[in-house]
């Protein structure tokens, strides 16, 4: 499966910007093309475009058991029906961009499953042949209603513009040990030792019909540094994302100078947009003012609800968190401070997807009557 035939099963006919966001970003094409794609996208979706929420905690609440080192990409073996589920429950509430249940899933970590190659590189695929699919269901959903109005029964159904973005998670992420959150992997992992891990997952990823890399819960500039370089090889198809994660906000988890990841992915001619995830969200106005310093890029923030992850138990620590309707009460604050992509990750909901498009309304219509 390609990308137009992703947008074919779509149906959605007029849609020529995500036509062209398509050819200008999965081709690698010039900085200033790739900008204007980028461009046109946030222009449709009216100077604001959602990325969705929390894919594990959805799957479990649909009757998954994720207690794996692969967890949620378990559902790519177990339950794809869950994955296209939830990413079509994402789309109902409003998201713009869907994520592909890829986060944890690696080459490696299916091999340890006992998986051949050819199978891993298949299972990669198909987190994205999923996305793709539920967003054909989607717009077949919308082309089937009868309503004049965009909200049926408090689910979005409007055709727009949607992306589905590959995830790609950190080195941490494969372990399964919570180093994602720290950055920390020991003085033997070096930058070539990332780049090697990380390569063909990426070739595969850009090669599988997404519209675009999400490079998420970066946790280091040496990370961030693997994945620009990769990405400047010109084996991977597609442009990406860069988000890096805080738990102090002021820098990325390992410690590393915020300022100083940035400026890596504002130098990476293909790297489309730069900002925050998996991060609590009364960090996020100071860390994009911050990023805001640094690059000319679209700056996007999906914090996570403000819970804890205790990595020994394995387990979110449910009292530091914050509910839909305080995590929303954030949302003018990051567009104010630059955001223009915005979202939730881990432990947020469709309702707080929901949420977050109904605060978007009035920014929306101002943007379009300017």
């Amino acid at each position: 499966m390609n990308s137009s035939t992703c947008i074919q099963k779509g149906r959605f006919t007029y849609l020529v910007v995500l036509s062209n966001f398509a050819s200008g970003m999965l081709t690698r094409s010039s900085k200033s093309e790739a900008f204007n794609s980028m461009k046109e996208f946030l222009k449709q979706t009216g100077g604001y475009a959602i990325i969705d929420g929390g894919l594990a905690t959805e799957f479990e609440k649909h009757g998954a058991d994720l207690n794996d080192p692969l967890w949620s990409s378990k559902c790519l073996l177990t339950s794809p029906h869950i994955i296209h589920t939830v990413c079509l429950d994402y789309l109902e509430a409003g998201a713009d961009i869907i994520a592909s249940a890829s986060y944890q899933a690696t080459i490696q970590g299916f091999e340890t499953k006992g998986f051949s190659r050819e199978k891993s590189e298949y299972l990669l695929r198909k987190s994205v042949e999923i996305a793709c699919e539920a967003r054909s269901t989607y717009y077949d959903k919308c082309k089937a209603t009868s309503s004049s109005s965009d909200i049926v029964d408090d689910k979005i159904l409007k055709t727009r513009p949607i992306l589905v973005a590959a995830s790609v998670g950190s080195y941490g992420a494969y372990l399964a040990d919570g180093s994602e959150y720290s950055g920390i992997y020991g003085d033997l992992i070096t930058l070539e030792t990332l780049k090697d891990f990380h390569r063909r997952k990426l070739q595969v990823l850009g090669e599988s019909g997404a519209d675009i890399i999400a490079f998420e819960t970066i946790p280091s500039k040496l990370e961030a540094q693997a994945f620009a370089e990769l990405l400047d090889e010109g084996d991977v198809k597609i442009s990406g994302w860069f988000s890096f994660n805080s738990n102090d906000g002021v820098n990325v988890v390992s410690g590393d100078s915020i300022k100083e990841c940035v400026a890596i992915a504002e130098a990476c001619e293909t790297v489309v947009a730069v900002g925050i995830n998996c991060t609590s969200p009364r960090f996020i106005e100071g860390l994009v003012l911050e990023i805001a310093k640094v690059t000319s890029k679209p700056i996007l923030a999906y914090p996570n609800s403000g819970e804890r992850y205790d990595a020994d138990r394995k387990e979110w620590v449910e009292k530091a968190g914050v509910g839909d309707e305080d995590f929303v009460s954030y949302v003018e604050k990051w567009m104010d401070a630059g955001v223009s992509l915005l979202g939730g990750c881990c432990r947020t909901t469709p309702a707080t997807i929901r949420a977050i498009h109904k605060r978007l309304v009035t920014r929306r219509s101002l943007f379009s009557s300017s």
